[in-house]
């Protein structure tokens, strides 16, 4: 892939200091350009790079100001980082300008595949698939019957995709995901043993969800476990049967949601927080690391701990928590004197 600094800066609405044909192959850190590459400067911490990088264009806000002779040809815009994140997700996409159908993979013949598709060798398409137009989907991935994905998806190797579900369009699944396996259902019986319930649902994610590896999202007992549009999983997620996700949601990694509890939009969890079953969590939540929720949460709620409370709270309890030993030793001063 080849650019140069005048088409990319036609491509952010950037104007241009230097050399317009100077080419650019590659992307940098601007501490570690080398010729041929792009960089950008947003933060100032790094500003005394941008008078030593090798890249051959950095991209800057409009308002930069240099204090010593610059080497680089300057792209400037309103918001750098913006920018640049812009330029990041054409290279992606450029990247990923792959199509045609592996004489490796194997595909049923009551599946139907979308225009510009690309299927790697060794997947596995099931009877009755429909596969939308520009789908991505690397070697070693199963996907199941009955299976839809829309359009301009993009599915990584070594996904395992069980029967039944319905995936939207722009989604991203990274390498591991598993989507559709059973939920943890099982009847205690007399005899202490556990009978397994039959989980007959199914998984539906909605638009621009984008799930990392090795995340699992369960198939509903019945009806259907549900991602809303816009959601982002990180790694080594563990989402329950029946669990619905609001829009716009973001989860992050070891993080755990249990069965049947209703997560509401624009919240934030944070890593390995816990979530029993039959919540209901409101809308713009945000719910702190390695925290444990065991109850109903208000829209707009900020919680932290295990078992979670308000923030506030919690940081004022720290506070007495971290100074126990010294509260110990005067009670214990105070009844040694008071015995006296």
């Amino acid at each position: 892939m080849k650019f140069t600094a005048k088409e990319i800066a036609a491509m952010l609405n950037g104007e241009l200091e230097g050399d317009a044909d100077a080419t650019i192959e590659k992307i940098s850190r601007i501490e570690e350009g080398v010729p041929g590459s792009l960089s950008f400067l947003a933060n100032p911490k790094y500003t005394q790079f941008i008078y030593t990088t090798k890249a051959s264009a950095v991209i800057v806000n409009k308002d930069f100001v240099p204090e010593q002779a610059i080497n680089t040809t300057l792209i400037r815009v309103e918001d750098a980082y913006s920018a640049f994140a812009q330029v990041l997700e054409a290279y992606d996409k450029v990247k990923h300008q792959r199509t045609g159908i592996s004489e490796q993979a194997y595909i049923a013949d009551t599946a139907t595949i979308g225009h510009d598709a690309y299927i790697g060798p060794f997947v596995f398409i099931g009877e009755n698939v429909v596969i939308g137009d520009n789908v991505k989907i690397y070697p070693n991935t199963y996907i199941a019957d009955h299976v839809r994905i829309g359009d301009n998806t993009l599915i990584y190797a070594g996904v395992k995709i069980y029967d039944s579900n319905i995936i939207g369009k722009n989604c991203t699944f990274h390498s591991g995901v598993v989507i559709g396996s059973d939920g943890f259902g099982f009847a205690p019986q007399e005899d202490k043993h556990y009978k397994k319930v039959a989980q007959i649902g199914n998984v539906i994610i909605e638009d621009d969800v984008e799930i990392g590896s090795n995340t699992t999202i369960d198939r509903a007992t019945v009806g259907s476990t549900i991602i809303r549009k816009g959601v982002k999983l990180d790694n080594l997620i563990m989402i329950a049967h029946n669990v619905e996700i609001g829009e716009h949601t973001v989860i992050a990694a070891q993080a755990g949601i249990s069965g049947s509890t209703k997560v509401g939009k624009n919240c934030i969890i944070a890593g390995q927080a816990g979530l029993i079953g039959h919540l209901k969590i409101g809308d713009n939540v945000i719910i702190g690391a390695q925290s444990g929720i065991s109850s109903n949460i208000k829209d707009g709620s900020v919680l932290l701990g295990s078992p979670a409370f308000d923030i506030g709270r919690y940081r004022k309890a720290y506070i007495h928590f971290r100074n126990l030993t010294k509260i110990v030793e005067r009670i214990d001063n105070l009844e040694k004197n008071s015995d006296q």
